[in-house]
């Protein structure tokens, strides 16, 4: 099977670049080399020179820069919506959604169209209140054009047009405005229909009443709300293409948050429509119980819901058969990824309240141990959902990842604690469930403890301590550091001779690896293989990980290019993602490329790396070699085909090899396609084999 159509890298995603590492001892050198260039006395007449003049009085009020309006969003785009690439541009078209999605927030829209245009915009359309269009007498103009074209305004700064909302903060129509070729906005409110168009931020005509709606969803235009389309400027974007899986997913996780509201989703790019439509009445126990689709889940889903003051706690929870940990936090409609206050106070109210239960049932002695929070993660799968007042809330970082609100800890944790003490009590099968699930995980863990302790103690890290069958590198920077992990001990060979030992290490690995998605931790630390790449990474696993310790920044699978070949790498893969997803998130994995086929003809060799390669190149050579000897062509099924010097020229050496580094695209698409494909339940996997055998290539 060629290596484009891995299923787990689909969701796991790659990215393809010739590598850019070349031989880290080059860059020390180079370094040294232009120092010892430099004169100690040039040194000190450039520093006197720099000083001179920067000691001018030339700093005065013409150097002062004043930019005005929207001027300050298209100077530093970055600055507003991240970058002006893909993520950029989706987070454009997010700010118009989630403005729409605020109305139904406040009880006043049902339905959002999201409309992707043959001609690069995108069309937003709500059936909420509409944007006020009358007169603000300190500005004389309408309230739409100070909102579409003024930073900072909006309903979201403590007035009561908006106490929840997810936007950025009343910047995000302006923001968008300003980063588009052209805008133009439809408000449908008071039996009326006004509209203005804008180009750059700029108003391009005057707020006016018009007789006809916009008409983009079949001949039905909802009798209020608001239409935004917008074009994004090609002088700011890298890209201009809204890619339809990236937003579908946006909109079905906000489906789930708001529950009752209608999402509808149509491409219009094509010849052909397509429509996708997201309705969800169960809010987010709905999503719990989609992400423990084909996971086994071992109680029905636990919701939870209370409100106090001004901000109300959602938590919606159920456990599942496997091991793995599947928690998602958000604040009003804000996926929070790296958790926050709102988190913790949960996960400390889940330990608690397991341990009270089973000390009140008898199931743990008062003198245990007992419970820890690590037992309570094996097989969870949860949603902690916060709705709060928009100007009350405090986020760590300016990409809203964390909640740092200190008084939402206690709050989160006191309804989490009494919601589910109430449902143990009315629910007592189900909470012995749960018990009977902690328990073994807390057997597991000490049994994993004792093992890891076994393996790991006295610095097996360090020197002599190391797996027998690693061939370390003589770098020990880290950052500059490479492991390579081989198919076989052949490939494996090659690799050792072919490697460049100053900061290339070589791990092979024998056969196909523990599947990681069945097993717990302790099974893991003692398969011989796994436990080797433990060791050889350096920074642990389980409870005790500590990535400041990973000795490579750079982690390579390099496997043969068949069917086993991708099984071994998806096992790998999966071990990654399930136990040590940090060196994904830090873009430290990536995977070999080696070559399909060598081509020659006369003294000349190439190289090639997938089948259409192969096909320009052999025309090439026909159209250029006409009268020349014939054309060999060798295909390399095996790693263990190629001597050492051919590994290292094709896929080792930084100067040409090609690597593609794998990244988490979308973590509950890759969390679902590993249970899919690794997990006990034989059924999905059938289906998936079923319905794609058909584009499957495989190599007999």
């Amino acid at each position: 099977m060629p290596r484009s159509t891995s299923s787990v890298r689909a969701k796991v995603s790659t990215k393809k670049t010739a590598s850019s590492v070349r031989n880290p001892q080059d860059k020390k050198s180079a370094k040294k080399a232009s120092l010892k260039s430099i004169k100690p006395s040039e040194i000190i007449s450039k520093v006197a020179e720099t000083v001179s003049k920067t000691t001018k009085n030339d700093y005065s009020a013409r150097n002062i820069q004043v930019l005005e309006g929207l001027e300050p969003v298209r100077k530093r785009p970055g600055m507003y919506i991240g970058s002006t690439d893909t993520i950029g541009l989706h987070e454009c078209l997010r700010e118009i959604v989630d403005n729409a999605v605020d109305e139904a927030l406040g009880g006043f829209a049902k339905n959002v169209w999201i409309l992707l245009n043959k001609d690069g915009s995108a069309t937003v359309i709500d059936d909420g209140r509409g944007i006020p269009v009358d007169t603000m007498p300190q500005f004389k103009k309408s309230a739409l054009e100070i909102v579409m074209t003024k930073l900072h305004a909006g309903g979201k700064f403590g007035g009561s047009a908006y106490k929840i909302s997810g936007g950025l903060h009343g910047v995000g129509a302006s923001v968008v405005n300003a980063l588009s070729e052209w805008l133009w906005a439809e408000v449908r409110r008071d039996g009326k229909i006004y509209r203005q168009e804008y180009a750059r931020g700029n108003p391009k005509t005057k707020l006016e009443t018009v007789n006809k709606s916009e008409d983009f969803i079949n001949g039905f235009t909802p009798r209020s709300g608001t239409t935004i389309t917008f074009k994004p400027d090609s002088k700011i974007f890298s890209t201009l293409d809204f890619e339809f899986d990236v937003i579908k997913k946006a909109i079905r996780e906000r489906a789930y948050l708001v529950e009752g509201l209608y999402f509808h989703l149509i491409d219009l790019r094509e010849e052909e429509r397509h429509e996708v439509n997201y309705y969800f009445e169960g809010g987010i126990t709905a999503l719990v119980t989609k992400l423990n689709e084909n996971k086994g889940p071992i109680h029905k889903p636990i919701f939870i819901k209370k409100q106090d003051g001004e901000v109300e706690v959602e938590a919606a929870i159920q456990f599942n058969s496997g091991y793995a940990e599947n928690v998602e936090s958000y604040v009003n409609v804000i996926n929070t990824v790296n958790g926050g206050t709102h988190l913790t106070g949960f996960r400390m109210a889940l330990t608690r309240a397991i341990n009270d239960y089973g000390k009140k049932i008898g199931s743990f002695k008062e003198d245990e141990e007992g419970i820890t929070g690590d037992d309570t993660r094996e097989g969870l799968t949860a949603v902690v959902y916060i709705k709060m007042p928009q100007d009350k809330i405090q986020f760590e970082g300016q990409t809203k990842g964390k909640l740092g609100n200190a008084e939402i800890q206690p709050l989160s944790q006191a309804i989490v604690k009494e919601g589910l003490s109430i449902y143990f009590e009315e629910n007592p099968s189900d909470a012995r469930r749960i018990l009977e699930k902690v328990y073994l995980a807390a057997k597991a863990r000490l049994a994993a403890k004792a093992a890891k302790e076994a393996i790991l103690r006295k610095g097996a890290l360090e020197g002599s301590s190391l797996p027998g069958k690693l061939a370390d590198c003589q770098e020990r920077d880290p950052s500059l550091s490479e492991l390579y992990l081989v198919e076989g001990d052949s490939a494996g060979g090659s690799a050792k001779q072919g490697r460049d030992r100053k900061f290339q290490a070589i791990l092979p690995l024998k056969g196909k690896i523990l599947n990681t998605e069945r097993a717990r931790l302790d099974k893991i630390i003692e398969h011989e293989e796994v436990k080797n790449l433990i060791i050889a990474l350096g920074m642990g696993i389980g409870e005790t990980v500590n990535f400041e310790k990973l000795r490579y920044h750079r982690v390579i699978i390099m496997t043969d290019a068949d069917v086993d070949g991708e099984h071994i790498e998806t096992l790998i893969l999966t071990f990654f993602f399930r136990h040590l997803p940090e060196v994904i998130r830090q873009g430290y994995l990536y995977i070999a490329q080696p070559p399909l086929y060598k081509m020659q003809q006369a003294k000349e060799v190439r190289y090639v790396y997938s089948d259409e390669e192969k096909d320009l190149t052999v025309k090439e050579f026909t159209q250029n070699k006409k009268n020349g000897p014939g054309l060999t062509l060798q295909r390399y099924k095996g790693l263990g085909e190629m001597n050492p010097e051919q590994l290292w020229e094709t896929t080792m050496n930084p100067q040409n090899r090609i690597l593609k580094q794998v990244s988490i695209g979308d973590a509950e698409e890759a969390d679902a396609t590993f249970t899919m494909l690794m997990g006990d339940e034989v059924p999905p996997r059938k289906h998936f084999i079923q319905s794609n055998a058909k584009v499957a290539t495989l190599d007999v």
